[in-house]
């Protein structure tokens, strides 16, 4: 039996000047997770958020809180975003490898392939940490990264994280070419969520259910949405394999 659609808003589509009832209004609409995007305008170039904000956003909302933390330095920060009120806390595989050690590629960071035994080891430690202070762990890479970038981590998380538009540039369209990598993920590991982020929307998200993806950020495609039920409706619909225009 196909895992039930999780449909995940990203609250960076929101209105900043009023994040509380942007959490709200995801929470009507029938959203099952709201979805943090923190960047740090280091490991990408934008800036968004810290440990406050998210603090102030679970005061607001029941919702479970999926936080992707873009940032240098997971293992300082993870936990950090952890007590602040995250139900998930999602870390970068490539931001377990020093820059000189990454590939730059024109939109931000990648991984040529296996990750190295003192990145595993950091990863661990990250996941741990978000695990002892009682949330849970997940990581994402970034369209370029290959599978097997996270395969001695995968074990370590819940939830793996599939970038499908490079994260920190907004109006980005959805990645096809990244697609066979959810399906590779679902091959390998079975039990683990995968969630895809980037240009989600009816038109893209039932190649993603089909290849293996369970839960999916929409972020447009719900917050810039006139009636934001029926945006979260129309996705679950289209991941069903329903129409859509």
């Amino acid at each position: 039996m196909p895992a039930a659609t999780v449909i995940a808003p990203s609250i960076l589509a929101g209105d900043f000047s009023r994040l509380a009832d942007e959490a709200r209004k995801a929470e009507s609409a029938g959203a099952d997770w709201l979805h943090l995007d923190v960047m740090d305008g280091h490991f990408v170039p934008n800036l968004t958020f810290g440990p406050v904000v998210v603090e102030a956003i679970r005061r607001s909302t029941k919702l479970f809180l999926d936080t992707h933390l873009m940032i240098e330095e997971p293992l300082r920060w993870a936990p950090e975003y952890a007590k602040a009120g995250s139900d998930r806390v999602i870390f970068h595989v490539e931001a377990l490898v020093p820059p000189e050690n990454r590939l730059q590629r024109e939109r931000g960071w990648a991984l040529g392939g296996k990750l190295q035994m003192t990145g595993v080891t950091k990863g661990r430690q990250v996941a741990e940490a978000i695990r002892a202070a009682g949330k849970l762990p997940g990581i994402s890479l970034n369209p370029e990264t290959p599978a097997s970038a996270i395969k001695d981590l995968v074990a370590a998380v819940d939830l793996v994280l599939v970038m499908t538009v490079w994260p920190g540039f907004g109006g980005q369209k959805f990645m096809d070419q990244v697609v066979p990598k959810i399906a590779e993920i679902r091959k390998a590991t079975p039990g683990v969520i995968i969630e895809v982020d980037g240009g989600v929307s009816p038109a893209t998200i039932r190649a993603c259910t089909e290849a293996g993806a369970s839960a999916f950020v929409a972020g447009t495609a719900v917050f810039r949405q006139p009636d934001a039920a029926a945006a979260v409706r129309a996705l679950r619909d289209a991941a069903a394999g329903g129409t859509h225009s």
